[in-house]
């Protein structure tokens, strides 16, 4: 189109609308595609790496968050401490269960006790070859106040408690070679029947690790002096700052210093809060193979100029300004980044998938990674190709038709 301006004619340059820009900036990626597709390439293994270690990171934590919903946060464990004076180990008395049970607020109890003997497959097996299986006395509510359950057979009660019957931790029970309740094992010269196995109890691996019998087995039976050597808590949510403050005093009245008192979840949270701190390193790489892929588009778009001298000269010749020239060498270098972004937040996606179907993991990968991985493609997109836009914008249209 053209105006008249004191008598001369005054051109003025087409205007391109989205659909345009978009059109040419995709003619040089469909002519180009084996080019095109080693370019995105390494935009999406740059993504596709950040996005996995975020979501493999992140389906981690959210494991850990659910089981810490799951098992609470409202559990303390007494252990006897050691002497001020002596400085040897001490006890908690007898008495120390029924004492903590009384604390206002304390909902259930739990109590474990140390039994010197060995637990052993069978008989022919040496003492001394114990396989790192403690053997400890229960009673109370231990198995509700852990929030611990039986992956078969049933657990010690008023009437097995007595006899020589014992529940196996998972680990003790894969070292000892028990698959199933009703298999024996040798204790204290006898042996004592297997009548359940635990699920795995995070907040207290130590039992995970033990043989548990009845208390008044343990007495009776194999000499145990009655002393715990760990008292579970659980109370209400509320007042486990309060009730933690009066455990010790409770326990163990005369000398309280002489009383441990533990949070085990605490482990569990702060390995939820650090989760992901050793995946830096990986963000890293990934970062650094985003930057790689970008120098890719960069040298693709230099070399699309170089080749495309003739049709960047033909479109300025038929009135193509600089700024047209420059919006769609940057639109194709966006397009081709903006590719390498979606297959790489794809493959990145799939492989948290796959990592976290294979560990029993919740499959969580977090929009702020998704958008902001993709956000980066767009800006190493820009960047790549604003220097061959400008390139190709200052191409003299008469030596570019010459160079043809």
């Amino acid at each position: 189109m053209g105006r008249r301006s004191r008598g001369r004619t005054r051109l003025t340059p087409p205007r391109l609308t989205p659909r345009d820009v978009l059109h040419a900036g995709s003619a040089g990626l469909r002519s180009r595609p084996t080019r095109v597709f080693l370019s995105a390439l390494g935009i999406a293994i740059g993504i596709a790496t950040m996005i996995a270690v975020v979501g493999i990171s992140s389906s981690s934590q959210a494991k850990l968050l659910r089981e810490l919903d799951r098992l609470g946060t409202n559990m303390l464990v007494a252990t006897p401490g050691q002497s001020m004076f002596s400085g040897q180990d001490t006890k908690l008395p007898p008495e120390a269960p029924g004492m903590i049970s009384r604390i206002d607020g304390v909902e259930s109890v739990g109590t474990t006790g140390d039994v010197a003997q060995s637990v052993r497959r069978s008989e022919n097996i040496p003492a001394g070859e114990t396989g790192g299986i403690a053997l400890k006395a229960v009673k109370d509510d231990l198995l509700g106040t852990l929030r611990a359950g039986v992956r078969s057979g049933t657990w010690l009660n008023a009437a097995n408690g007595r006899y020589p019957s014992v529940v196996l931790g998972h680990v003790s029970a894969q070292r000892l070679g028990i698959t199933q309740p009703g298999q024996q094992v040798f204790i204290g010269g006898r042996y004592f029947t297997v009548v359940g196995i635990l699920e795995p109890v995070p907040l207290a691996p130590e039992v995970e690790r033990s043989a548990l019998i009845g208390w008044e087995a343990a007495t009776g039976l194999l000499g145990f002096d009655g002393h715990p050597t760990a008292v579970y808590e659980r109370s209400a949510d509320d007042r486990v700052a309060e009730v933690r403050g009066l455990i010790a005093r409770s326990a163990n009245p005369r000398t309280p210093g002489a009383v441990s008192v533990t949070d085990p979840s605490a482990a569990l949270q702060a390995k939820a809060a650090t989760e992901g701190a050793f995946s830096t390193l990986l963000l890293g790489l990934g970062g650094i193979a985003l930057l790689v892929g970008g120098v890719g588009v960069a040298n693709t778009m230099i070399i699309s100029v170089l080749e495309r001298r003739h049709e960047i000269g033909l479109r300025r010749s038929l009135g193509a300004t600089k700024g047209q020239i420059r919006i769609q060498f940057v639109t194709e270098s966006l397009l081709l980044s903006g590719l390498g972004g979606l297959a790489g937040i794809a493959l990145g996606g799939a492989a948290t998938g796959i990592y976290a179907r294979a560990a029993d993991l919740p499959w969580v990968v977090p929009p702020w990674a998704v958008t902001g991985g993709f956000a980066a493609t767009l800006a190493i997109g820009t960047l790549a190709g604003l220097y061959p836009a400008v390139r190709a914008a200052r191409l003299s249209p008469t030596l570019a038709l010459q160079a043809a």
